[in-house]
């Protein structure tokens, strides 16, 4: 069997989502075991022993081994050996290089020790992970967004659209052409978590940081949780080894997982329904009867311009844009003229991309550009508007920036009308790409009180 095959038999069995973890720390050896031949080993065989029935997987890091010398390679290999052969290994290893240094490791980790699965640093680039990747039958996790207090310095540094940990997580599977992939990702973070399922909805997530590091394990597994309520692996390794009753916490452990997973995925703040309430607040969204610059009528107007009277506001319309962005490619974004300029300008800064803008009419005066700013023809340009009905407008500034020679597939707005811009749009080769329909924000403000099932009904009907 490969690894995922032999993980979900282990996990089937044994109706686990947890991984124990075997690291034989000296310092922290219990004093029952200190009489024993070899106290480390004696150590790691109960620990095996106790939790076999509701381990999925077991974790030995080898840097607790290496630390030891030649004892610590004796250890480790006694360990493996203890380990039920229908239990999956990954080997905690976190290596990271190139070329043949890369391949030796590889041959080390899987035909030296026998790991089913290794942990990978990845941020030396693809050719790091490739030496393992050749190995069909094994599975590498990547560290994407770890559990340390230090973990945002280098993993939430900004690159286009998104920071640099969701961009791995939604590139990772161009790494392997044998889908043996998934990523580490730190209990700690339970926000990050689902970011990181949003990028990766089929693979493997490793979670270690609950216990010691004080990781939410319930907020941890229904954030990393796929559609088929899979998916998560739990590391605990002190919590178990220095338990008293290591069989009695692993069983405890596993119960919280399972029942944290019939609970389904974890329902983390919506952002989108967040500025839906600060829209209200902000004396944003109206009701009456209203003239659309499409020149349809409406009986509700929804002002995003009243949202630059906010700084907040403004941010957390900027993140919404950039989420909507990141699996987009984009070499620059352009605002709609005029309203979604100011929008825009903080997704721009919010994601690193730059901004052009088409104008209206060409000015008769200076250089008489079409297009503001800085480009090059056949760039790929997202087209930034604030909300759509008849997509008049977003299709307007596509003619401008096509004819300046720049390519335009996709557009991101707030709010759909569902008015017919979605299909008129895509009868131009333009996908559109909203954070919130109409139907979606009647249901929420009939969930936030704001309306009621008749007022939801007729708005319905007006806008039919």
């Amino acid at each position: 069997m490969n690894f995922i095959e032999k993980l979900t038999a282990a996990s089937r069995r044994n109706r686990s989502l947890l991984c124990v973890g075997l690291d034989p720390r000296p310092e922290l050896l219990p004093a029952r075991y200190r009489a024993a031949a070899d106290p480390l080993l004696a150590w790691n065989l109960d620990i095996i022993a106790q939790t076999a029935e509701f381990a999925a997987a077991y974790k030995p890091n080898i840097a607790f081994y290496e630390t030891l010398g030649r004892r610590g390679y004796d250890l480790l290999e006694a360990t493996l050996r203890a380990i039920p052969p229908a239990t999956p290994v990954i080997m905690d290893a976190k290596r990271g290089d190139i070329g043949s240094t890369a391949a030796a490791y590889a041959t080390a980790i899987f035909d030296h020790w026998g790991a089913d699965a290794v942990t990978l640093s990845p941020y030396l680039g693809p050719d790091s992970i490739e030496p393992f990747a050749a190995y069909a039958d094994r599975y590498l996790f990547l560290l994407a967004h770890t559990s340390n207090p230090g973990a945002a310095a280098l993993q939430e540094l900004p690159s286009p659209a998104r920071p640099l940990y969701l961009r791995l997580a939604a590139s990772f599977t161009d790494w392997s052409a044998h889908n043996n992939i998934g990523l580490v990702v730190g209990a700690t973070f339970p926000q990050a978590i689902a970011q990181v399922r949003a990028a990766a909805p089929d693979a493997w997530f490793l979670i270690p940081g609950v216990g010691a590091q004080g990781g939410d394990l319930e907020a941890a597994v229904r954030a990393g949780l796929r559609t088929d309520r899979s998916g998560v692996l739990i590391n605990v390794s002190r919590g178990i080894s220095l338990a008293a009753e290591m069989a009695e916490i692993a069983n405890t452990l596993c119960r919280r997982i399972n029942a944290s997973v019939a609970a389904g995925p974890l329902a983390l703040p919506d952002p989108a329904r967040m500025l839906v309430e600060t829209l209200i607040k902000l004396d944003a969204i109206r009701f009456g009867d209203f003239l659309l610059a499409s020149g349809q009528r409406s009986p509700i107007y929804i002002d995003l311009r009243r949202v630059i009277g906010s700084p907040a506001a403004m941010r957390d319309l900027a993140a919404i844009y950039a989420g909507l962005l990141a699996p987009l490619t984009s070499d620059r974004i352009a605002a709609v003229p005029y309203g979604a300029l100011p929008i825009a300008a903080v997704v721009s800064q919010a994601t690193g991309l730059p901004l052009i803008y088409p104008r209206k009419q060409a000015k008769e005066h200076g250089l008489r550009r079409p297009v503001e700013g800085i480009y090059n023809e056949g760039e790929n340009i997202v087209l930034v508007e604030d909300l759509v009905t008849s997509g008049g407008s977003v299709l307007d500034a596509a003619k401008t920036l096509r004819s300046a020679g720049l390519i335009v597939t996709d557009a991101v707005v707030f709010l759909d009308r569902l008015s017919g811009a979605g299909e008129k749009l895509a009868n131009e080769g333009i996908r559109l790409h909203a954070a919130v329909d109409m139907n979606g924000l009647q249901e929420t403000l009939l969930a936030l009180g704001k309306i009621s099932a008749a007022q939801r009904d007729a708005l319905q009907r007006g806008r039919r």
